[in-house]
């Protein structure tokens, strides 16, 4: 029976790792070693982690120097054929662990496979869902985006590879760009794991960091002997998409003026690329004329109808 290693890095979340915690203690699949790094949490992680402790294989509550470094230590930990990373605010859906260990199984030559994934809100409330495609490793380049939390892979594509940790927004990307040279991804079309969205979430509180990080890769890439030949056949693709993620996680951020700022530079250096996200131009306009708080209150109210209130 194959052994999967699940890491959690954890920090300061404790209103939500108790969740993310028993989705993946109440797995089906029958071998799972769990792994939780915890970064010297000064909310309650610890407590919430040592009531579970006799259902992981290990944990630690310690300083370190963040997310990644967490993860490259449960990397170093891990002895399982297949390995994933959960952060402390997300969570697996039932059956998650066992599909995405058929998938291996049945597909020898995959190194990394995902799902889709559901988005959700800080009270877990799901609000969309992200149905991704098969992609190659030119998409990864031109900044095609995994959902992290539905993502396993291969320990042996691991072998001398780990998360940069001079990365801090888009480290699991740079790491998949890496993999997907050694061997096939696969996408998987099941939902397997849900990513919440809430106000402290790097995602929306340092959106604008996203950008740069993008810019960051296709410097890196173009310095990889090995992969700068691949960049340069989509390099227009390429630095247009890295526009086009700077104006989506602006938007995020609240500054719809960056945000329409770099989709028209998409739009000037590969309009299909910018032309492919009409939404970010349209929500940049809106923000802009005062119409963006509007549409956030309808969907506001939407969810509150979900959760009942």
């Amino acid at each position: 029976m194959t052994l999967v290693s699940i890491i959690t890095p954890s920090f300061n979340q404790a209103a939500y790792l108790e969740q993310t915690i028993l989705s993946v203690l109440q797995q089906d699949h029958p071998r799972i070693e769990y792994i939780v790094i915890d970064g010297a949490s000064t909310d309650t992680s610890a407590d919430i982690i040592r009531k579970y402790e006799s259902k992981l294989s290990y944990w630690v509550s310690e300083k370190d120097n963040g997310q990644a470094e967490a993860i490259n230590k449960g990397f170093a930990r891990a002895t399982g054929e297949i390995v994933a990373w959960l952060n402390s605010d997300d969570y697996y859906l039932t059956h998650a662990v066992s599909s995405a260990v058929k998938i291996f199984e049945e597909n020898p030559d995959v190194v990394l496979a995902y799902g889709n994934m559901l988005a959700v809100d800080e009270h877990g409330v799901t609000f969309n869902t992200l149905n991704y495609k098969q992609l190659t490793l030119d998409d990864l380049l031109c900044f095609q985006i995994i959902g992290q939390p539905a993502v396993f892979m291969r320990r042996s594509a691991l072998d001398n590879l780990k998360l940069d940790s001079t990365f801090h927004f888009l480290l699991d990307h740079y790491l998949w760009i890496h993999i997907a040279q050694r061997g096939k991804i696969m996408h998987v079309d099941q939902t397997w794991a849900a990513a919440r969205y809430h106000a402290e979430a790097k995602n929306r509180a340092k959106a604008a960091e996203f950008g740069r990080e993008a810019f960051r890769i296709l410097e890196n890439v173009k310095l990889d002997n090995s992969l700068a030949p691949i960049l340069e056949k989509v390099d227009r693709r390429a630095r247009a998409s890295a526009h086009r993620v700077d104006a989506r996680y602006l938007l995020d951020g609240g500054q719809p003026a960056a945000a329409l700022s770099a989709w028209v530079r998409a739009l000037f250096i590969h309009p299909p690329t910018a032309l492919a996200r009409m939404n970010i131009l349209v929500s940049a306009i809106l923000n802009l004329i005062g119409l963006g708080k509007l549409r956030e209150k309808i969907l506001q109210k939407r969810r509150n109808k979900l959760q009942g209130n």
